[in-house]
């Protein structure tokens, strides 16, 4: 038994300390962060688009907008359909061809394109979930259509769905291990550096998958603590 727990000892040493591995899952770590940052923002830009061509679509007359609208759903459709890992594949091999491509946008747009879907949703719902006569009553001061949803719905819309948007960048930290097929230095691709230094792959696996442990718990609770701040001002 003492044998075999010095053994373990001994792998993940070798996995962490020598030639200063250590440094590779931080380097790992940072390019993750980096990348789950950049997307999250693009996929928020994406989304925040989407969802008002949805909503507006439903009250408008306009053949333009509706158009707009079967581009989205079928948008959102695909893409929440088909595998991220699929996703990213097309995308690089689409758009990403130049060896001098920045590993940080190749990343941050694939995982941002795929992220857009989902809070395009978020969006949607947070919007329908505003009262009609915020509209109403925006719309009855003279504002126009796009200026009461920008200054009236929106802002309430996104106080409503922080939370979710949290949790999809909780979600999305742990989905761009996927990046490392596209041989994007990240934490999962440092990780495998390292098992091929080793010959042992399951040291570095497992410290990777502690380091996105802890970060999906350190994120938990720092949104855990934004939420309840906010309850508080809304009492107040």
């Amino acid at each position: 038994m003492a044998q075999w727990f010095k053994k373990i000892c001994d792998a993940f040493y070798n996995a962490w300390v020598p030639e200063k591995r250590y440094l590779a899952y931080l380097s790992g770590l940072r390019m993750t962060l980096r990348i789950a940052l950049f997307a999250v923002m693009i996929g928020i830009a994406i989304g925040i688009v989407l969802a008002v061509i949805k909503v507006s679509a439903k009250h408008s007359k306009s053949k333009v907008l509706k158009a707009l609208a079967v581009f989205a759903n079928l948008y959102t459709t695909v893409i929440r359909g088909t595998p991220m890992i699929v996703q990213i594949m097309i995308i690089y091999n689409l758009i990403f061809t130049s060896p001098n491509s920045n590993p940080v946008v190749i990343g941050a747009v694939c995982c941002g394109i795929n992220s857009g879907a989902y809070v395009a949703e978020i969006i949607r719902a947070g919007i329908e979930s505003i009262p009609v006569g915020q509209m109403e009553a925006g719309r009855s001061l003279g504002l126009s259509y796009s200026m009461t949803m920008r200054t009236i719905i929106l802002p309430q819309a996104v106080k409503n769905i922080l939370p979710a948007l949290g949790n999809e960048f909780i979600s999305l930290v742990k989905e761009t291990s996927v990046i490392s097929v596209i041989a994007v230095n990240d934490l999962m691709k440092m990780a495998g550096y390292v098992g091929s230094r080793t010959w042992d792959v399951i040291p570095p696996y497992v410290i990777a998958a502690a380091i996105y442990l802890l970060m999906t718990l350190a994120l938990t609770r720092l949104m855990g603590a934004f939420e309840r701040r906010m309850a508080k001002s809304d009492r107040h």
